[in-house]
């Protein structure tokens, strides 16, 4: 590679305990690709932390950084990585101070994944648009309810990067690599990361997401939409089946075809996904995440929850590595209200 440029553009990686080291990965492995490609550095990063000490990623694997929060250093684009337990992040004041100061001497701040709610924690979020992971954008709007929280899969407006996290890092760092150094780079970037261009208002896939025009014609997709919007007042499934406009013996059957399940256990799925959330990404009481999630009592709510994950409601309220996790299955889950 060539010498240094001195007009690089420069990135600073707070990370935040927890963080992603995949999310460390695909923000600086195309930068590093730019720099390659172009032979000459573009773009610097340094890696930064509280107290200039390593932080110890969600793997459990120590990452030393370059600077402490109290470096000289300044830079162009200042990047917060987190990922599980970034709550305990939002209350490092020195941490929050020094974003604010970062932006005041020209920085853009944004943030990679759960690094949104330490943004938001900062006071730095409204106004904003805020890409959120698919899983994590119920609690954030329970938590800032002020926000424009989307499931979209990454942000670039009014200097304020964010990506959801995942795959759609890439996407972000290649649309920054083509506003800052020309789209033809980045278009060469993006054929190296063998990346499928996307653009950041483009929804994240879950498993949830169908055409609409679709959804409407199809009884399963309509039914699973009622059934979503209607977690704090279950209906029935005779109720359902009349509203979408077929038998429940039928729609039943197509439940049994299309997703393996009836419709009773999809419902209570989505029930203990939504409950799972609140309980661990909000500071709701257990009492109010149980009416929230349509269940006739505390004590029914905290047995049916200790059955799906083994652990009881007040003893799983932090999104942590060592938490309980939701997964999409039935193998566990009783249809108990």
């Amino acid at each position: 590679m060539t010498l240094e440029n001195p007009k690089s553009h420069r990135f600073g990686l707070v990370l935040a305990p927890g963080f992603s080291h995949l999310a460390m990965a695909m923000a600086i492995e195309p930068l590093f690709i730019a720099n390659w490609i172009a032979r000459r550095k573009l773009f610097r990063w340094s890696t930064l932390s509280t107290d200039g000490f390593a932080v110890t990623a969600s793997s459990g694997i120590q990452t030393p950084v370059d600077y402490p929060l109290g470096t000289t250093e300044h830079f162009d684009v200042v990047l917060v990585l987190a990922s599980f337990d970034a709550r305990s992040a939002t209350t490092d004041s020195r941490l929050l101070k020094w974003l604010r100061w970062a932006e005041r001497t020209g920085a853009e701040v944004g943030a990679i994944e759960t690094g949104s709610e330490i943004l938001a924690a900062a006071g730095m979020m409204e106004d904003h648009t805020v890409p959120v992971h698919w899983y994590n954008i119920e609690g954030m709007r329970e938590r800032y309810p002020g926000m424009n929280v989307t499931d979209t899969l990454y942000s670039l407006s009014a200097r304020r990067p964010v990506s959801a996290g995942a795959s759609a890092t890439l996407d972000m760092m290649a649309a920054i690599i083509g506003r800052t150094a020309g789209q033809e780079l980045a278009n060469e970037v993006s054929q190296h990361l063998l990346l499928q261009k996307r653009q950041g208002n483009s929804r994240q896939q879950t498993l949830d997401v169908k055409d609409p025009s679709a959804a409407k014609r199809d009884p399963v997709a309509r039914a699973s939409q009622i059934m979503a919007s209607t977690i704090d007042e279950p209906k029935s499934c005779a109720n359902i089946a009349a509203m979408v406009g077929v038998s429940e013996r039928h729609l039943q059957r197509l439940f049994q075809q299309q997703l393996g399940s009836g419709m009773s256990q999809i419902y209570h799925m989505l029930r203990m996904e939504r409950a799972h959330q609140l309980v661990q990404q909000t500071d709701l009481t257990i009492t109010e995440i149980a009416v929230a999630c349509g269940f006739s009592s505390l004590e029914v709510f905290s047995r049916t929850y200790r059955k799906a994950f083994e652990v009881s409601p007040s003893r799983d309220r932090r999104q942590s590595v060592d938490s309980s996790v939701f997964r999409r299955t039935n193998s566990k889950n009783s249809s108990s209200t």
